[in-house]
């Protein structure tokens, strides 16, 4: 059964039959990547370009890891090395690679709106792979691929996202899907990090930690993300830690059955203390396997695919 959606751009707006169907078809998936051979024929004869603007370690590894494991043909595309840096627009970059004839962009750029642009000046499907402020849908997706698999449903799962919300694309792409699949999510950070108009996003927002954590199954840390931002956002990294960072400490007072979650990469000893990132109830490095598989389930669906 196809998608009702033609490119993967966010997660608001696409319906909960759509994000059931990407996370169903990547539980399948999962089990091809737990094989001693964990490549299959879907993409075969199908070129996917990787046009990365920002850097980035998990989502490219992964976006290319899945098209290899679906037998597709990556081409990976890095800003610093190519005629960007002779002053090449993003538009002629793109019609550029369109012209040699490639089926799919996963695209990741500093700026929000860009993939719904890159839709206006190629055929090809785009996959938005994280765009400025605006989303990160199959981050999302992998997210919810992991709550579902650890407590066997989605609906009525209490979810705490908390940190830098404002610079990030996780919480937003997170909030909007998460709504649509009937969880409960509470956005918690500074003053100064939640979004100005969070009513936009329909969940509840709070800059009290522990009023957060209260009765929640999963907890989802996210950096800070200083690269994004200017200066005097919050006092210290010291207060910050002790108002908002989860240590074992905090984790002890919640219920063992609780899972930690981070997108990644982690500031250490800031947002996540190493013995909690590290711990029994963390689940990151679960994150990052199940991403493969929601991404080979995204490539797949949109691209066509053949049954393996």
């Amino acid at each position: 059964m196809p998608l009702s959606i033609q490119h993967l751009l966010g997660l608001e707006g696409v319906s909960k039959s759509d994000i059931t169907h990407i996370l169903d078809t990547a539980d399948s998936f999962y089990e091809v990547l737990q094989r001693e051979i964990k490549v299959v024929p879907t993409l075969r004869g199908k070129t996917i370009v990787n046009l990365f603007y920002e850097p980035s370690t998990r989502t490219r590894f992964s976006f290319e890891l899945a098209e290899k494991r679906l037998s597709g043909s990556p081409l990976n595309f890095s800003a610093s090395t190519s005629s960007v840096k002779k002053g090449e627009s993003l538009k002629d970059t793109v019609r550029n690679i369109a012209a040699m004839k490639i089926d799919m962009v996963v695209v990741r750029h500093g700026a929000a709106g860009v993939p719904y642009f890159l839709t206006q000046c190629t055929d090809a499907v785009i996959v938005n792979a994280g765009d400025g402020l605006h989303e990160h849908p199959t981050q999302s997706l992998l997210d919810m691929m992991t709550i579902r698999r650890h407590f066997g449903k989605l609906e009525g799962c209490k979810v705490a996202i908390v940190g830098d919300i404002w610079h990030s694309r996780v919480a937003r792409s997170n909030a909007w899907g998460m709504k649509t699949m009937g969880m409960d999510v509470t956005l918690c950070g500074p003053p100064t990090f939640l979004p100005q108009h969070p009513e936009s996003l329909g969940v509840r927002v709070t800059d009290n930690l522990d009023d957060a954590l209260d009765g929640v199954n999963v907890v989802m840390m996210l950096r800070v993300q200083f690269e994004r931002q200017g200066t005097g956002l919050f006092p210290s990294i010291r207060e910050y830690r002790e108002r908002y960072g989860l240590d074992r400490e905090r984790l002890s007072r919640l219920p063992a059955e609780l899972i930690v979650m981070h997108p990644g990469p982690i500031n250490r000893g800031i947002e996540l203390a190493s013995n909690v990132a590290d711990c029994e109830q963390s689940v990151v490095l679960d994150q990052v396997t199940n991403g493969v598989a929601v991404r080979m389930a995204v490539l797949y669906l949109l691209g066509g695919g053949e049954s393996a």
